[in-house]
């Protein structure tokens, strides 16, 4: 293409040897507590997407390690109970699900209401408008991958904890939908978004991690609903996608399909979720549980997983790109930030962690 700028991948510094697996497991709950001390230090107190991805990974992980709900979901969920979140935007969504899993474990009026105001969000808000096939966008004439997880996680869970199965539906209906507009048929892989009803393809690794999580999710808590073989179907040729184009030290670059203007700019929320989500995919389709299986996608994703940590440095991980909007061109995706933490990928992280956990045998508590 005319007038690309190679400055970012021609800069761009050498990966890191992923850290090896009996060092993964021999260090994992140090490793984990790193992460959450750091998390912690983040201040989580906006009732917005960020967080919302950090209060849900915070979460699983308890549930994996088999201990109490973490203080810091119960406090921020406190924190909003008298002084209900502004509701405006999609994102607003993701706090959501960690609260319908606080709900679930201890249910209560307040934290009800919380979940039924997201709900009616979701349903009738102005700011909440469809594309023709029924995908939430991000913005009128927009639709981004990052909300089958933002919007999709929350309806799933909402729908489970307050025993409405058509919310359920919905979260894999919208799945779908995203699918539709987002995902490539020859590849496989998912794009970012669309821009005024067209497809922009920017095939962004974190774009590919959402996507891939929640469709894990869905398989995990909505095995029988309406469309969920044609979720399966289309994850695994994500999946697939990915594990062929994935480099040997597991971190793939911010664009996953090799383009030029980011060659070697490498991002390393998007493998932790990736690797998350292959784990999670290769235990439910072998039948696994706390087992190994020595499948291809299983093998891909402990390398993404050993890979992403490999970068956690004093409880953060570094090399994350950061808050991404849509892009137009493939080097608007060039930017990572190491000067400040940023919480989608410390959530991601510990997603990977958790996954971990839920999928091997012999890891550290």
């Amino acid at each position: 293409m005319a007038g690309e700028d190679t400055t970012s991948a021609e800069l761009s510094a050498p990966p890191l040897k992923p850290l090896s697996r009996e060092k993964l497991i021999a260090n994992l709950g140090g490793l984990e507590n790193s992460l959450i001390s750091g998390t912690e230090g983040l201040g989580i107190k906006r009732w917005f997407w960020g967080e919302g991805v950090c209060l849900l990974a915070l979460g699983r992980g308890a549930v994996a390690r088999g201990t109490e709900t973490p203080e810091l979901i119960t406090s921020f969920t406190s924190s909003f109970i008298d002084s209900p979140p502004v509701l405006e935007h999609v994102n607003n969504l993701a706090p959501g699900a960690a609260i319908a899993e606080l709900h679930r474990r201890a249910p209560s009026p307040a934290t009800e209401e919380l979940l039924e105001a997201c709900v009616r969000w979701y349903k009738v808000a102005p700011e909440a408008t469809r594309a023709p096939n029924g995908a939430l966008e991000h913005w009128p004439g927009g639709v981004w991958a990052d909300t089958v997880y933002m919007a999709g996680e929350f309806l799933l869970r909402a729908g489970i904890t307050l025993e409405r199965p058509e919310l359920v539906q919905e979260s894999v209906n919208q799945w779908i939908a995203h699918a539709e507009l987002l995902q490539d048929d020859a590849t496989g892989l998912f794009v970012h978004g669309t821009h005024g009803g067209a497809r922009i393809d920017n095939f962004w690794g974190r774009a590919n991690a959402w996507t891939s999580l929640a469709a894990a999710d869905l398989l995990a808590l909505a095995p029988a609903a309406d469309g969920i073989a044609e979720v399966r179907e289309r994850l695994q040729q994500q999946l697939n996608a990915l594990a062929a184009l994935q480099p040997e030290h597991g971190v793939w670059d911010v664009l996953v399909d090799g383009q030029l203007e980011v060659r070697g700019v490498l991002e390393t929320s998007a493998a932790a979720g990736i690797g998350a989500a292959m784990l999670r995919t290769d235990a439910l389709l072998q039948g696994t549980s706390q087992g190994q299986s020595s499948s291809t996608l299983r093998q891909a994703g402990e390398r993404a997983i050993r890979g992403a940590l490999a970068y956690v440095e004093d409880g953060v991980l570094t090399r994350v790109s950061a808050g991404t909007v849509l892009q137009l061109i493939p080097f608007g995706y060039s930017v990572i930030r190491d000067d400040r933490i940023q919480p989608w990928g410390q959530g991601l992280a510990l997603e990977a962690i958790a996954a971990w956990r839920e999928t091997t045998k012999n890891t550290n508590p």
